[in-house]
């Protein structure tokens, strides 16, 4: 049986007239003779009356009175209401089709409600389903835990959601149907002249996601990665295209990504940079004990620089005045530096190149931008910047590595449609 997983967001299922470009991108694949699992989001976006975030409003969140497993119990009807209105679609267009929770697709996770993790999938439903139906419409975003309380994935679940059964069920492929086709060179509010990608490696792509790039949530990629499902990234609008995310390999429905020097520019805004420094003699207390106070108080840091003399570390800057008002508190004086963005060049093919670092440096510094802090790792080098700057900052790595020219790389793997 060749299995297809689908993942459609809350744009695409928000209305009769997007769910019909739905229907056309099943239709084309039952013709191919593929069994397909939908997964599906929620119906919209607030306001729309099912989207979460309305759900969420009628309880007055996060103002409300009720637990955090009675918000999941909400929280879960959007996408249940959304996969039984694709179902019923579907059967009008004589689809044989059924729509399942998460929970009756298998889906089994930890009891850490709102953000709950999937512990394991078990398809023997979905596959009993399957013998008699062309598709399942799974709710995404969605599992029950082991007492059979009904749980929620958190941020990016349904794209969670899609990757766990792609595994479980030994798919040909996840696609991830979006509003743009594909995962761009830049973020194309910024870089007007950016492109969607060929193909990139699940590595490129967690790299994107987690620095600001949204297509895709990075915990599903490494989910499929694990289990290497390749994924296909889509437009919900468009019948051809898309970015196909594999690994960089060249064996049969792989690709080699490595003449490729850099692949996207990301970008993260909104922080804060923190600067904590004492004497060097009290630098392994101070470590310990900012680190320590951050965590206590529940404030995510990144972009962290140890020294001899301090640390530097990055907020965002809606939990910047706690941070500061904690170190206070325990005798520091930080220098702060509000309102910067990181942005991140990211690249298989970097590895191991000299000189990328400097392109870096002195493509910024041509346009008098400062660079506060940076970091590097294997595929990615890193870089704080003042945020006023973002768009010349963005915009002109995008030129340095000459990203709006099409890759040469091509590949096959697309089913003909």
């Amino acid at each position: 049986m060749q299995i297809l997983v689908q993942k459609f967001g809350g744009t695409s299922v928000q209305s009769k007239q997007t769910r019909q470009h739905v229907i056309e991108h099943i239709e084309n694949a039952l013709m191919n003779r593929i069994k397909l699992v939908v997964v599906v989001s929620a119906l919209g976006r607030s306001p729309g009356a099912y989207a979460t975030d309305s759900l969420l409003d009628l309880v007055d969140y996060p103002e409300h009175s009720i637990s955090n497993r009675e918000l999941d119990m909400l929280m879960a009807c959007g996408e249940i209401i959304s996969s039984v209105v694709l179902s019923n679609e579907l059967k009008k267009k004589s689809i044989k089709s059924i729509a399942l929770t998460g929970a009756q697709a298998g889906i089994l996770t930890n009891a850490d409600y709102n953000q709950a993790k999937i512990k394991e999938v078990n398809p023997t439903r979905i596959y009993h389903e399957l013998k008699t139906h062309d598709v399942v419409v799974v709710a995404g975003f969605q599992g029950k835990n082991e007492i059979g309380e009904l749980t929620t994935l958190g941020r990016g679940g349904s794209d969670t959601t899609a990757a766990a059964l792609g595994v479980a069920l030994d798919a040909e492929r996840i696609e991830i149907f979006t509003d743009v086709n594909g995962i761009m060179t830049a973020d194309p509010r910024v870089v007007k002249n950016a492109r969607a990608l060929d193909v990139v490696t699940y590595q490129e792509i967690c790299n994107l996601a987690y620095q600001g790039a949204k297509v895709i949530h990075p915990r599903a990629v490494e989910i499929a990665m694990r289990g290497k499902i390749p994924i296909l990234v889509r437009s919900t609008y468009e019948n051809h295209g898309g970015t196909l995310v594999t690994n960089a390999v060249n064996q049969k429905n792989t690709v080699d990504v490595s003449e490729r020097l850099v692949t996207g520019i990301a970008h993260l805004a909104n922080i804060t940079q923190i600067k904590v420094q004492t004497k060097e003699k009290e630098a392994y207390r101070l470590q310990s004990e900012v680190f320590k106070a951050m965590a206590d108080a529940g404030i995510s840091i990144d972009f962290i620089n140890i020294s001899p003399t301090g640390v530097i570390y990055t907020v965002p800057n809606v939990q910047h005045k706690k941070a500061i008002k904690i170190l206070n508190a325990k005798g520091y004086k930080p220098t702060v530096i509000e309102d910067c963005t990181k942005v991140s060049v990211v690249g298989a093919g970097m590895t191991g190149v000299p000189g990328v670092a400097s392109k870096i440096v002195q493509a910024l510094t041509n346009q008098g931008i400062q660079i506060l802090q940076s970091a590097d790792s294997h595929t990615t080098i890193w870089v704080l910047i003042p945020g006023q700057d973002v768009y010349k900052a963005v915009n002109a790595l995008h030129e340095e590595f000459n990203l709006a020219k099409k890759s040469t790389i091509l590949h096959d793997f697309l089913i003909e449609r």
